[in-house]
């Protein structure tokens, strides 16, 4: 508004008011109190409402003003304020990622000195403390990230993570049971627990849960190895059941896995124990006998073995095996259990023919060698079982000691600066090292003397 638009709005409010109190000369009473009161002007006690009103409207409007000013200024402080502790925030954080602990521990220590609420930067510094082999302190930060934000799957997922570091399983459990509580659907908060449970052979609840995978949706990459596991686990839950003595219902259950994976050997294998638990001998050889004859391991045979010989019925077995000679002769596994079983009656011809099959195709196994080291002595050819017994040892003329990885425990026959099977460095050593160095040898006096050695203990 210009200053000569002022002026005229002035001019015409002081006409108006002339006018009006023109109109009306006569005087108004107003009480102020019940016998207290003044005489105006009608025109002065409108002029004075209008004027009163006007600073009222002015008073509050400043209010207004100023506490959404201060309101402003407070927000853009706090922004300010969170701006710098999320740069310190993220400085930190690079400084985890790249492996400067120290740097790490400084810039979020910082950052949370400014903002002791401030969830992430907590997260961050649990993710730290376990880095520095510290959990319990990481736990002790996540609790007060909860106390902040209970529901926060972020620290939860954390918190159960260092409890599976420190072997807290059943703390662990509860962790993901809470997130699960809030997300049902959390597809890894579901594989984590239904793997603890795994871990603990608790296969009822296991099985649940990856029911519940299964029901989440898992990814397109995923979705053919959750349902193999899926079976795996009602596997587990029917073996289970036969240890129970509820075979009958584990006999239906591993049909259906059978029906579904028919290359899946433990359910085959436990079927046949389903039924010897029942009492139905006949069905579990045959049972086994099948599994051996459509999938070929070698599991079958030590039932069938074990379950013939346990009964001392050998000829059956035997028969099933001359059987199999006709069928499959060229089946070297079988041969190999064949030879093995006619050692155990004594048939040590007959265990020769097959052990030697075995042996002239060029399989070089120890067992191989150790039957037929075996079937060697029992035919009292002293030398050939040497030669075999050493064959299945590994022992050449040289003596060459065989060496192992300390950490992985694989095996080498020679000394390596580098483990070839977990990639650790200077963890080779002999077979047994650690063994033999903390024996203790016996003391001199208790050591036996051979023969000819007498006179020089006596002279030293």
């Amino acid at each position: 508004m210009t200053f000569m638009a002022a002026i005229l709005l002035f001019i015409f409010f002081v006409l108006f008011f002339l006018y009006f109190w023109g109109l009306n000369p006569h005087l108004v009473t107003v009480f102020y109190l019940p016998e207290q009161s003044f005489e105006y002007p009608v025109a002065m006690v409108l002029v004075a409402c209008v004027l009163a009103g006007l600073i009222v409207g002015f008073v509050v409007h400043l209010y207004s003003s100023v506490g959404h000013w201060f309101k402003h200024w407070r927000r853009e402080r706090g922004e300010k304020k969170q701006r710098e502790i999320g740069a310190i925030y993220r400085e930190g954080v690079g400084r985890l990622l790249s492996g400067d602990l120290k740097k790490a521990r400084g810039y979020l220590q910082k950052a949370l000195e400014r903002d002791p609420k401030r969830v992430d930067t907590l997260i961050a510094m649990a993710s730290l403390s376990s880095q520095e082999g510290n959990p319990a302190e990481g736990l002790s930060l996540l609790r007060r990230a909860a106390e902040i934000d209970s529901k926060n799957r972020e620290v939860l997922f954390k918190t159960a993570s260092i409890q599976e570091e420190m072997l807290a399983d059943e703390e662990a459990i509860a962790s993901y049971l809470a997130l699960i509580a809030l997300e049902k659907d959390n597809r890894k908060a579901l594989r984590s627990l239904r793997d603890l449970y795994v871990k603990h052979e608790r296969w009822a609840e296991a099985l649940d849960t990856q029911r519940q995978v299964l029901k989440a949706g898992p990814g397109p990459n995923r979705i053919n190895d959750e349902k193999d596991l899926l079976l795996f686990l009602r596997y587990e839950n029917a073996r289970q059941a036969i240890d129970a003595g509820n075979a009958e219902n584990a006999k239906s259950e591993l049909k259906d896995v059978i029906r579904q994976k028919p290359e899946f050997t433990p359910a085959q294998v436990s079927m046949g124990d389903a039924y010897l638990a029942l009492g139905r001998g006949d069905d579990a050889v045959k049972a086994w006998q099948q599994g051996y004859k459509s999938l070929g391991k070698s599991i079958f045979l030590e039932r069938l073995e074990d379950y013939f010989l346990e009964r001392e019925d050998p000829s059956s077995l035997l028969a099933f095996f001359r059987s199999l000679v006709v069928e499959q002769g060229s089946d070297l596994m079988f041969r190999l259990f064949y030879g093995k079983l006619c050692l155990r009656l004594e048939m040590v011809d007959e265990a020769m023919d097959q052990l030697q099959a075995v042996e002239s195709s060029g399989v070089e196994s120890p067992q191989v060698h150790l039957l037929l080291a075996e079937a060697y002595r029992r035919r009292h050819n002293l030398d050939e079982a040497v030669a075999e017994y050493q064959k299945a040892l590994g022992v050449t003329k040289q003596l060459r000691l065989n060496f192992a990885c300390e950490s992985c425990a694989a095996a080498s026959s020679q000394w390596q600066s580098r483990c070839s099977a977990c990639g650790q460095w200077g963890t080779i050593g002999l077979v047994d090292r650690k063994l033999i160095q903390q024996a203790r040898p016996l003391e001199l006096d208790k050591m036996v003397v051979h023969h000819g050695e007498q006179k020089e203990w006596e002279g030293a």
